[in-house]
């Protein structure tokens, strides 16, 4: 077994386009929700989003690659080249065949199927497709794309476990680096699912919020929907202290269960399951943890059941816990969201400053925690998870520590 380093970050979001500009708006607190863009308001009953802005992508990709690709793979392309960028890694060599890309969406290229069916049934007479749609739109596509740009030929797929991808495929490729059977990772997920199609089925479900996103506050009135990509180099410390890499932490452990309840109800039992069993993963004292990056949606039972299952999984300590929610900021990114969310409770560690739960009004009595409202702390963080709780019950949690 062997110990993984996170040694590049990428990240692409409503709060910004790179990792430097994210976490800038994550510290300070600032949110990239507001007005869709991207459909128009007349055709919506909820009008907000939390979208990637400023985007160009003809800035990063060439026209004849650009047929190929979804806004969710476009996502991840730019999120991995930031990554191996700062990583400095080099697939060269042998380690091309020894690296794993594991990449995680909830549903792939949303945007490509919309446009499909735009066609299929807009009433223009004529029902052909692009010849390319299935490979824009398939979930696999992102994974696929990294390995082209990357030159990699190791193991290489898609997870697709709703809001949970991201954390589950960022696990699974922590678990081939730890194991052995990869000697190094891209990890992450992505999500570009600010659709009209997409906005109004979450509006059918009644859990979006028609103001902004307020986790674990008084007076929240549910979820908003982002977009946006994450991705993380992962490689064996030894590796990365060998050719001298940047650390930005430790990926130290991964635990997952299912409540086997409810198709959209969560369970506090196998929320907190997970989190314990990311802890025992990874050799981390429960007293150790001084930071917890929550699901928190923003929805009444989301985050009141989240906190119960922080209570449950720490007992006395969950009290002494820093605990916030960056959805507040960057939206519900769906099956991108872990990936985003990693990218927020690395850089804690690494810079010693907890980011808030923005738009924060007053304490609920079903949420009793210490969520870190509205302000960043310093603070230096030892250890700390990253949670996603997805429909279905599917849970997954990551586990991060500082290397000294």
């Amino acid at each position: 077994m062997h110990r993984v380093a996170i040694t590049g970050l990428g990240c692409i979001a409503a709060p910004g386009n790179d990792v430097a500009s994210f976490w800038g708006a994550l510290q300070q607190g600032r949110s990239g929700i507001g007005p869709t863009i991207a459909v128009p308001h007349d055709k919506l009953n909820i009008k907000i989003a939390a979208e990637v802005r400023d985007f160009d992508p003809t800035q990063h990709f060439e026209e004849k690659r650009l047929v190929l690709l979804d806004r969710f793979s476009q996502f991840t392309l730019v999120a991995a080249r930031q990554a191996v960028a700062a990583s400095g890694i080099k697939f060269d060599g042998a380690l091309g065949p020894d690296t794993a890309v594991i990449i995680g969406t909830g549903a792939g290229g949303m945007n490509t199927l919309e446009e499909a069916y735009a066609r299929l049934h807009g009433g223009n007479g004529s029902s052909r497709q692009i010849p390319l749609t299935i490979p824009r739109m398939m979930v696999s596509a992102a994974a696929s794309h990294l390995t082209m740009e990357f030159g990699i030929t190791g193991p290489s797929f898609a997870v697709s476990s709703a809001c949970s991808s991201a954390n589950h495929a960022i696990g699974e490729a922590f678990w081939m680096v730890k194991s052995g059977r990869a000697r190094a990772a891209l990890g992450g997920g992505s999500e570009a699912c600010v659709t009209f199609g997409t906005l109004k089925a979450w509006e059918a479900l009644r859990v979006l919020a028609p103001d902004t996103c307020r986790p674990f506050s008084g007076g929240r009135r549910g979820m908003v929907l982002g977009e946006g990509a994450g991705v993380a180099v992962l490689e064996r410390l030894d590796d990365a202290k060998a050719r001298r890499a940047p650390i930005i932490c430790e990926l130290a452990g991964f635990g997952m269960t299912a409540d086997a309840g409810d198709i959209v109800m969560p369970s506090d039992v196998g929320a907190a399951g997970a989190m314990t069993r990311a802890l025992a993963d990874g050799g981390i004292d429960p007293a150790e943890v001084g930071y917890i990056n929550a699901h928190g949606t923003g929805t009444l039972a989301n985050d009141a059941t989240e906190t119960k299952a922080i209570r449950r999984a720490f007992g006395d300590h969950a009290a002494k816990l820093m605990i916030s929610s960056t959805k507040s900021m960057h939206g519900h990114a769906l099956g991108g969201a872990g990936a985003i969310e990693l990218v927020a409770a690395a850089m804690a560690i690494k810079d010693g400053v907890v980011p808030p739960t923005a738009n924060y009004q007053r304490p609920d009595p079903a949420c009793d925690l210490d969520y870190v409202p509205n302000e960043a702390r310093q603070a230096r963080v030892k250890a700390a998870l990253s949670n996603s709780f997805a429909f279905g019950g599917l849970n997954a949690v990551l586990a991060l520590r500082r290397v000294e």
